[in-house]
């Protein structure tokens, strides 16, 4: 799915400022031949709590799976407040260009999750936090 697809919950349901600027991001994007691809945005508490459970279940706790995926009360993605994006091509031309549109990368280990900064338009994205595990919203 792109950030087009107005059909997708995935998409509709993202923070609208988010969405706009995600858009105008993938519009100028084109013109470079890159197209963004949405490997998951918003996501239901129920999708959370089965990504939670394959994380612990693949890490082998909760405290290594918390570098990964967050709970249902923490997560971005639940909110709409995040967006993974696919492909090295469109991560890699948002690592480039996605403070001109407030577009940050959060998590170091986590090159694909953006989340909107508008702040970032003027004085760049601010410095990520290693994994969602130092990231104080993470920690409730």
């Amino acid at each position: 799915m792109t950030v087009f697809d107005d059909e997708i919950p995935a998409v509709v349901h993202l923070d609208p400022d988010l969405l706009k600027a995600l858009r105008r991001a993938a519009t100028d994007a084109a013109d470079d031949g890159v197209e963004f691809y949405v490997n998951s945005g918003w996501r239901s508490p129920e999708y959370q709590n089965q990504l939670l459970r394959e994380a612990v279940s693949r890490y082998g706790s909760e405290d290594q799976a918390a570098r990964w995926v967050a709970t249902v009360e923490t997560s971005p993605h639940v909110a709409g407040d995040a967006v993974d994006i696919g492909r090295s091509e469109a991560t890699a031309w948002l690592s480039g260009h996605g403070a001109e549109y407030g577009l940050c990368q959060i998590y170091r280990n986590e090159p694909w999750h953006y989340e909107l900064r508008t702040h970032a338009t003027d004085g760049g994205c601010p410095r990520m936090y290693a994994d969602p595990t130092q990231d104080p919203r993470m920690q409730q």
